[in-house]
């Protein structure tokens, strides 16, 4: 299966349709943003980001990485996912994860945050059902559907690929039931290949689903320059020391490390690659500018069997 590549959108202001256009012009497979309703930096909302990707572009794939479902109403992140992925012209995938970095906002949103993981389960069975049928008729433990329609329904048949972050078993198993790819972020290559196991396991023999990776990463010609950026940048994001980790879950340093770096988590299984960026926002064009021109096509090329050389597409 090809490897896709992906580059984490940071704009968050009146400059977003410029940010996209530029990831589209240095073509990158798909543009993909995160969320929260609150947290430790400014952070935009998914859908919106991703609404004003979609009039900005034309080809670019659009993800979510990831909509913290559990804060959503099932039916109504359905009828968002589905309403994008039309005004895309059939370009969305969701990216679902349960959250909880940040309890006060599950809190402020009125969703215990120890139901988030049964919430999103259940989401998760009502989206594949309302993208897929004109109505549904639905008795769960926080939603109940009488022959519901959210029309229309997404343009992509049979309906938007959707992957499932997360970290620990429970998010496997999630993964192996209801998506069509797993997406941990803070992994190890080995981690990401012990993980697919376990998810082919739980899928009890039927076809297997594709592998990602969430990668925080840096590329800078001096690689120490590379990792002050890293550790600075995650440790303002997620008020805590990543020095310990740098080496284990990051893509931090330069060209020829971090395509060294990329390659393995490919070889683990990853076929979708996220790049968020782990920099200054003043060095972030910069940054993705050195993926999407060396690191990304010397991926390429070895993964081709021939040197990698020059600008192509990432």
């Amino acid at each position: 299966m090809p490897v896709r590549f992906g580059a984490l959108l940071s704009v968050i202001d009146d400059g977003i349709g410029d940010a996209c256009r530029r990831l589209e012009a240095q073509g990158w497979d798909f543009l993909t943003t995160g969320e929260h309703v609150s947290f430790n930096i400014p952070i935009a909302n998914a859908f919106i980001s991703l609404a004003a990707a979609a009039a900005a572009t034309s080809t670019i794939e659009l993800m979510t990485s990831v909509t913290l479902l559990p804060l959503y109403p099932a039916v109504l992140a359905a009828k968002l996912g589905a309403a994008l992925d039309n005004v895309s012209g059939g370009r969305f995938v969701l990216g679902a994860g349960v959250g909880g970095e940040n309890p006060a906002e599950f809190e402020a949103c009125g969703v215990p945050p120890a139901e988030r993981g049964s919430r999103t389960d259940e989401a998760l069975e009502i989206i594949r059902l309302l993208w897929t049928q004109d109505r549904v008729t639905y008795a769960g433990k926080y939603a109940t559907l009488d022959n519901v329609s959210i029309a229309p329904r997404p343009v992509r048949q049979p309906r938007p690929p959707i992957w499932v972050a997360g970290r620990k078993e429970v998010a496997m198993r999630r993964a192996a039931r209801y998506a069509d790819g797993w997406l941990p972020y803070m992994y190890s290559p080995d981690m990401l290949a012990r993980s697919l196991d376990v998810i082919a396991a739980e899928r009890d023999g039927q076809p297997p689903i594709e592998g990602g990776v969430y990668l925080w990463s840096c590329v800078h010609e001096d690689p120490a320059a590379a990792t002050d950026y890293a550790m600075r940048t995650l440790a303002q994001t997620y008020r805590q020391d990543f020095a310990t980790m740098a080496g284990r879950y990051l893509a931090v340093g330069d060209v020829d490390y971090c395509t060294g770096r990329v390659l393995d988590y490919i070889r683990a299984g990853a076929t979708r690659v996220i790049f968020s960026s782990a920099c200054p926002a003043s060095y972030v064009d910069r940054h993705l500018e050195l993926l999407a021109t060396q690191v990304v096509p010397a991926v390429r090329a070895e993964l081709a069997g021939r040197p990698g050389t020059g600008s192509q597409r990432a």
